[in-house]
């Protein structure tokens, strides 16, 4: 009896143990079992969160201008059943971000606890993308060198230098004397004794770039600049003076006397006006918005100086008529004051270099003529003064982009020799103006990917 009793202890103690290491063992599997199907759904939500920015983006390329799909959607397997779903959260474009912000978190409907998320940002090209973009045809000396993306609705005669593709929406195109045939005789779309042929960069026909779809809405501009950004509206008999500073402010003047009138040529007509100011006064200093608002101005606008911060500056009064357009003129050179730093310059009709402009010039900035030209008038370099000092000038160098709706030049002259304006051009493409432009500059196309994180 008393071994029956040892027995029965042994079986009961051993048969504990058993039990407490088989329950321990199957909580063991169990947890196992658990964490690798947390582990499955973790890389699931991470999928499902991904099909949420892919519906995000079928949704911008079917309707680009509709922002308004924030919510949750069912994410389903091919048979319609359930497994999770995806929160999309969309931050629409502004004028100082033109881009589209998308966050989508994505669960499993078994553990929705289990969470993964993931941020995009979609834009369409600003207009900057191009150094230079033109709606005319276009002639670029032997002493230009251009160095960024350039294309023309017309057509292009390049005798500089390049590094970049050009691109002409014209076949053949008709070259004037403006373009050094005369008589007048048919040329390929992009034609010269530049090395940009040989080396595989002319492109001719693309596709046209519609200016009439791209031209910013003043009005717009106008509104925004009224209700957060700088307006001014009062009349005055020239214009104004606008000389950025370092410090992330500006100096106004009103121009009151403007040099006596001189004639030039614009390629089409001759004009008999002064584009210099003869005397101003000041008027106020302003701090730039930092919201990236728009600096309205309905009056012309010399413009100059160091630019801190991202600011677009608008010379227009509305309503728009023919013989009221408003133009910007460079005063003088214009720089940033550090890398963060962006300008805009949109004028209604034409951004110009003005006769007593300095010997040499550097422009910093994205320029854009609605309606009219980028360039320099041709002044005759007769010997009286003040032609004979002031229509030649040495060398300009624009970093950025042009965009001119009209005929563009900074020099004139013919068969290597520059008569009037800049003996030497160089015009340099800035990279960080494609998808961060200046704000409110017009964009175009569809929107591309240009950025991707997961969020913790």
């Amino acid at each position: 009896m008393k071994n029956q009793g040892m027995i029965v202890t042994y079986v009961l103690v051993f048969g504990g143990v058993f039990l407490l290491l088989l329950s321990g063992l199957l909580g063991f599997i169990l947890l196992q079992h658990k964490q690798s199907l947390q582990k499955v759904a973790w890389q699931e939500s991470l999928e499902i969160a991904e099909t949420g920015i892919n519906y995000a983006r079928w949704h911008l390329a079917h309707a680009p201008s509709d922002f308004g799909f924030s919510g949750i959607y069912d994410y389903k397997d091919p048979e319609g059943e359930v497994l999770g779903s995806y929160n999309i959260e969309v931050t629409t474009p502004s004028g100082c971000d033109s881009s589209v912000t998308i966050q989508s978190t994505g669960f499993t409907l078994q553990y929705p606890q289990v969470q993964r998320k993931i941020k995009v940002k979609y834009a369409k090209s600003s207009l900057v993308k191009y150094g230079f973009l033109t709606n005319s045809n276009v002639w670029f000396g032997q002493d230009e060198s251009l160095k960024g993306l350039v294309h023309s609705n017309g057509g292009i005669r390049m005798d500089g230098t390049q590094n970049s593709l050009f691109t002409s929406a014209r076949e053949t195109y008709i070259c004037t004397r403006d373009h050094g045939c005369e008589p007048p005789e048919e040329k390929p779309g992009i034609w010269g004794q530049g090395e940009g042929g040989t080396n595989g960069l002319w492109q001719f026909p693309v596709s046209n770039v519609d200016f009439n779809s791209i031209t910013q809405d003043l009005a717009l501009l106008k509104a925004d600049a009224e209700s957060f950004g700088i307006y001014i509206s009062n009349p005055v008999d020239h214009g104004y003076h606008v000389s950025f500073k370092a410090d992330g402010t500006m100096d106004v003047f009103r121009v009151k006397k403007l040099q006596q009138k001189i004639w030039g040529w614009d390629g089409k007509d001759m004009i008999f006006e002064s584009n210099d100011i003869a005397l101003e006064e000041f008027e106020a200093n302003y701090v730039l918005p930092e919201s990236c608002a728009p600096i309205f101005i309905e009056n012309n606008v010399w413009v100059d100086g160091v630019v801190k911060g991202r600011v677009t500056l608008v010379a227009a009064r509305l309503p728009e008529l023919p013989n009221k357009m408003r133009k910007i003129i460079i005063n003088g050179d214009i720089d940033y004051a550090d890398a963060n730093s962006t300008l805009g310059l949109i004028a209604q009709k034409d951004i110009l270099i003005p006769f007593y402009a300095p010997e040499n010039l550097s422009i910093k900035a994205g320029m854009l003529a609605q309606k009219g030209h980028v360039m320099r008038y041709f002044y005759m370099p007769w010997e009286e003064e003040p032609y004979q000092t002031y229509a030649l000038r040495n060398h300009i160098e624009t970093y950025g982009s042009i965009i001119s709706n009209d005929s563009w030049t900074f020099s004139w002259g013919s068969e290597g020799i520059v008569w009037s304006g800049y003996q030497t051009t160089e015009m340099v493409y800035d990279p960080n103006l494609t998808y961060n432009p200046p704000p409110y500059f017009p964009t175009m196309g569809e929107y591309e990917f240009i950025s991707w994180e997961e969020l913790p």
